[in-house]
C-alpha cells in the first residue's frame, strides 16, 4: 500500500480508502468486522463513515464496534450535517453548519465510534443558512480541545471550496484539508472545478463513486445486467447506452495494456493530480484485497493521457 499526504498537512492516508456506507445497511455486524479486518490487514487506513450512514449512525456504531482495542491502526474520518437527512436532533440544534448542531454532532459521533477523537470531520453537505465563518469557528474550537484533529468538506463546488480557503485565511481558522466529491472516470465534472481549486488551496481530494455505482468493476456489460442486491440494481436508469460505450472502451484499453478495468478505474483516479486517496465501499473482504491491488498501478503520464481520450472531461 502507497499512502499520501492529505492536503498540505501532515496527515496520511493511504491511496486505497474504505467507504463505510455499507456498514448498518447491507451489512451486519460480523459482515462488517470481516470487511475492517481485509482492509486493515491489506494496509488501508482511511476509513470513511457518516453520522447518517446505516440509518441514524449505525454505521458509526459498528465501526465503533469492531475497532475495539486497535483504534489507533486507522485515520477514522466521518461527516456531519447531511441537508438531505434527519439524526433527530431536533429543531433546537438548528442550522447544520452552525455552532449548536456541530456541537451536538461531534458529541454523538464520538459516543457511537468509541473514541475520544476523530481524525477527518468532514461537513456533508454545504449549509445554504449559516456563514463559513461561523462551521469554521466552531470546527477549530474542536481542533483546538482534541476533539478532531483535521476538518475537512464534502460535496462543495469549487467556487466553495475557495471561499473557504480564504475565509480561513483571514479569520486564522483551522483550514479544511479535504474535499470529498463525486469523480469516477465515467463523472469527471469534478475536474472541470473542484480539481483545480484543490489543487491551488492545497487541499486533498477523496473521490467518492470512484467505481461509477459498479459499472467500473468489470462485472458489468452489455446484456449482462447488475446483481439483485447492488446499488445498481436500483438504480437501473443510471446504466446508458453511453456509459457502457465507454466501459467497454476502458476494459478495452486495459486488456491491451495488461491491466483488468478495476485496476483502470482505480489506479487511473489515484494517478490524478489532486486525489489523495481513492475511497472505495466494499460488502466483502474479497472485494476489498481486489480494490487494494488495483490501487497498486501507477500509471505514466502517457496511459494517462490515452485514458483521457476514451473518457474526455467534457463540460
Amino acid at each position: 500500500m502507497r499512502y499520501r499526504p492529505l492536503g498540505n498537512s501532515g496527515l496520511q492516508v493511504s491511496v486505497v480508502g474504505l467507504g463505510c456506507n455499507n456498514f448498518g445497511r447491507r451489512l451486519n455486524i460480523e459482515q462488517t468486522r470481516a470487511v475492517v479486518d481485509a482492509a486493515i490487514d491489506s494496509g488501508v487506513t482511511l476509513l470513511d463513515t457518516a453520522e447518517t450512514y446505516g440509518g441514524r449512525g449505525r454505521s458509526e456504531e459498528l465501526l465503533g464496534e469492531v475497532l475495539a482495542g486497535r483504534r489507533d491502526q486507522v485515520v477514522l474520518a466521518t461527516k456531519f450535517g447531511s441537508q438531505g437527512s434527519d439524526m433527530g436532533y431536533g429543531p433546537a440544534a438548528g442550522a447544520k453548519g452552525g455552532r449548536s448542531y456541530v456541537r451536538r454532532a461531534v458529541e454523538q459521533s464520538l459516543r457511537r465510534l468509541r473514541t475520544d477523537y476523530i481524525d477527518l470531520y468532514q461537513i456533508h453537505t454545504p449549509d445554504p443558512v449559516t456563514p463559513i465563518e461561523e462551521t469554521l469557528a466552531v470546527l477549530s474550537e474542536l481542533v483546538r480541545a482534541g476533539l478532531v484533529r483535521y476538518v475537512g468538506h464534502s460535496n462543495f463546488s469549487g467556487a466553495q471550496l475557495a471561499a473557504a480557503a480564504a475565509a480561513a485565511s483571514e479569520m486564522n481558522a483551522v483550514p479544511f484539508i479535504s474535499a470529498q466529491n463525486h469523480w469516477s472516470l465515467l463523472e469527471r465534472q469534478a475536474e472541470l472545478d473542484v480539481v483545480p481549486a484543490a489543487v491551488k488551496f492545497g487541499v486533498g481530494v477523496l473521490p467518492f463513486f470512484p467505481l461509477a455505482n459498479g459499472l467500473l468493476t468489470g462485472k458489468i456489460r452489455r446484456g449482462v445486467g447488475p446483481a439483485q442486491g447492488t446499488r445498481l440494481a436500483e438504480r437501473a436508469d443510471y446504466i446508458t447506452d453511453a456509459k457502457l460505450d465507454k466501459v467497454e472502451a476502458l476494459a478495452e484499453w486495459g486488456e491491451q495494456h495488461g491491466r483488468s478495468l478495476l485496476e483502470v478505474a482505480i489506479g487511473g483516479l489515484a494517478g490524478r493530480p489532486g486525489c489523495a486517496s481513492v475511497i472505495a465501499g466494499a460488502t466483502s473482504a474479497e472485494q476489498v484485497r481486489a480494490n487494494v491491488a488495483a490501487g497498486e498501478w501507477e500509471p505514466t503520464e502517457e496511459e494517462l493521457a490515452e485514458i483521457d481520450k476514451i473518457v474526455p472531461v467534457v463540460s
